[in-house]
């Protein structure tokens, strides 16, 4: 460092204690006493209240719901993300810049408007939609509608963890097994998922988050069927329109320690992931 130059670390007191505090003020402000208050609002009647809310039979077929449709879109982007994952790092072919801007599309398009589109395609008056009636097919404001709109809002979170590792190793290792007359399947599980595990468990947890808390592209195409097609975020949202708000906190505590669980277990993946970039082989 040259003369005169002070590092970030050298920083007056006043400055480094005012920063802190800014930053602590905000995280109290926004996320903990709003995490708190769900808590509090939750345990306001009593245990007894809390435990009805959580067994109340629409809020248990809302929490099935939910994990069935989290359990299929979470399946469903991981084999997507290794693959998308794979083709990008690992080949070249026309239309791999189309590929990876797409699949980065569901942060720039609402979620709600994600919602309409499938409205559009498969919905009554929809581009199929004659066609799935005749033959009985229901997608639109039935579990099937739900798990796409789930997929598409959730699709790039494991992709996108994926890619900068694999493009961080390189093909290196993957070349010299081929070479060593290894197939590729073999490469695959004896060489790549091992080198990118904790990347691809990084990206699966926040999808599994972002998609157990999704709300506005499954409330478009659920329908709000009471006890069908809804999520534990859309039965939340109805608790609360019909003012029992301790029903409502209960089941949304449920998504707040979601939250906590997931922060946790990123927590302890970020150190993992952090090792495996430094593990990656110099070329």
């Amino acid at each position: 460092m040259s003369p005169g130059r002070r590092s970030p670390g050298n920083d007056p007191a006043p400055v480094r204690w005012g920063l802190t505090l800014t930053a602590l003020s905000f995280l109290a402000l926004f996320v903990a006493l709003p995490l708190i208050t769900v808590f509090v609002q939750a345990l306001a009647k009593g245990w007894s209240t809390y435990w009805t809310a959580i067994r109340e039979p629409d809020a248990l077929a809302a929490i099935r719901l939910t994990l069935l449709a989290t359990g299929i879109a979470v399946l469903l982007n991981s084999l997507f993300g290794l693959a998308a994952a794979w083709a990008v790092t690992k080949f070249q072919f026309p239309g791999k810049n189309v590929l990876i801007t797409l699949i980065d599309l569901p942060f720039a398009v609402s979620p709600v408007i994600a919602g309409l589109i499938y409205v559009l395609v498969f919905g009554t008056q929809g581009w199929f939609g004659p066609w799935l009636g005749q033959h009985n097919v229901r997608i639109i404001f039935a579990v099937p509608g739900i798990v796409l709109a789930t997929v598409f809002v959730t699709f790039p979170f494991v992709a996108r963890e994926l890619i900068p590792h694999m493009q961080a190793r390189g093909t290196d290792e993957e070349e010299a097994a081929l070479v060593l007359g290894a197939g590729g399947w073999h490469i695959f599980f004896r060489i790549t998922l091992p080198n990118i595990k904790w990347s691809l468990l990084y990206g699966v947890i926040l999808c599994t988050a972002r998609a157990m808390g999704e709300f506005g592209a499954v409330s478009v195409v659920s329908g709000h069927i009471r006890g069908e097609t809804n999520t534990v975020p859309l039965h939340v949202e109805i608790l609360y329109n019909e003012y029992n708000f301790a029903a409502a906190f209960a089941v949304a505590s449920l998504l707040a320690v979601l939250a906590l669980v997931t922060l946790a277990a990123k927590r302890l993946l970020e150190g993992k992931v952090r090792q495996d970039a430094v593990e990656v082989p110099e070329a």
